[in-house]
């Protein structure tokens, strides 16, 4: 299903921009609702946009992005042959989607299994015949520049990431047998102890903060980053991991432009279509049933940065 691009604000590349405001007004006009644009990102399920596209025993990484997000970046940022950069690259979503479009794919992952799988699925989208290059390298994203080659320093126009959003994620879920067992939870924590989804919101921040910072030198002047995340619950505490997002992207001397809406729920003549994971649905009711009013996530926020021009 091929998908509208999206309503941005003078957010193509190729589009002359008014003049921006300072890095905290464009804070303070978010807080305020500054108006942005929501991405019909989640209309099919990711197990179906992944089907045939990427291998079955990539499937296992606790937290694959969407698929149609970095489709919709690319299309609105990007040319045919640009280069495409995700520093946090799991299994090479970004990556395969850019070679699918026709874009140099480049992905940065910090644990050996998941740059094996996005290796693998690199390989089997060349044997499908997409008209782009892909390529994975193994390394910490925080010494971002000094891991991919000087040739790539300056050439690239849009980095598509994702922060982990803690170290346990919903994964997926199994029972023994029809109606017997307790429910389980599989592949729902990253690997390695040392992984940046282990630290602290602090030093979560200070780890993403370097990461945009080597993006920001890789970037060609006025390359764009877009990063989804989503407010989580840590003991019951909602954790704003988009705000530190802005904040992190800022101090790596990058512009903040907007934040937009990947919607990961479908909508079908005006109903929403739900597609909240088993724990979600059950951690939600287990509060209302408490008390404490909460409502299933039905998006990721997209803060989009730039470099200076």
């Amino acid at each position: 299903m091929s998908e509208p691009r999206p309503p941005f604000r003078n957010a193509s590349p190729h589009n002359s921009e008014p003049s921006q405001p300072d890095a905290a007004s464009l804070v303070a006009l978010l807080a305020e609702g500054c108006l942005g644009s929501v991405w019909l990102t989640g209309q099919n399920a990711s197990r179906d946009l992944r089907r045939g596209r990427y291998t079955p025993e990539s499937l296992t990484h606790p937290g694959k992005m969407l698929p149609t997000i970095p489709r919709y970046a690319i299309r609105t940022y990007t040319d045919p042959g640009d280069v495409v950069l995700d520093p946090m690259a799991g299994i090479g979503t970004t990556v395969i989607e850019a070679m699918h479009l026709g874009r140099h794919g480049v992905g940065v992952e910090y644990e050996a299994e998941w740059v094996a799988k996005a290796a693998d699925n690199i390989r089997h989208t060349v044997q499908t015949g997409a008209p782009g290059r892909g390529e994975i390298y193994h390394g910490d994203s925080t010494a971002l520049p000094a891991l991919l080659p000087a040739s790539l320093h300056g050439q690239v126009s849009l980095v598509i990431t994702s922060p982990p959003y803690g170290a346990s994620t919903h994964g997926h879920v199994r029972t023994p047998g029809p109606r017997r067992g307790k429910v389980r939870k599989l592949h729902h924590k990253y690997g390695s102890g040392d992984n940046l989804a282990y630290r602290n919101h602090g030093q979560l921040a200070d780890g993403f903060t370097a990461i945009l910072a080597g993006c920001r030198r890789l970037l060609r002047p006025g390359g764009h980053v877009v990063v989804t995340a989503r407010p989580y619950r840590r003991h019951g505490e909602l954790i704003d991991i988009p705000g530190m997002v802005a904040t992190a992207g800022i101090n790596a001397g990058l512009e903040l432009v907007e934040e937009c809406i990947a919607l990961i729920c479908g909508v079908r003549n005006g109903v929403i279509i739900p597609r909240a994971s088993f724990f979600q649905q059950k951690n939600v009711r287990d509060a209302i049933a408490t008390g404490d009013p909460q409502w299933l996530v039905q998006h990721e926020d997209l803060v989009v940065l730039r470099a200076p021009l």
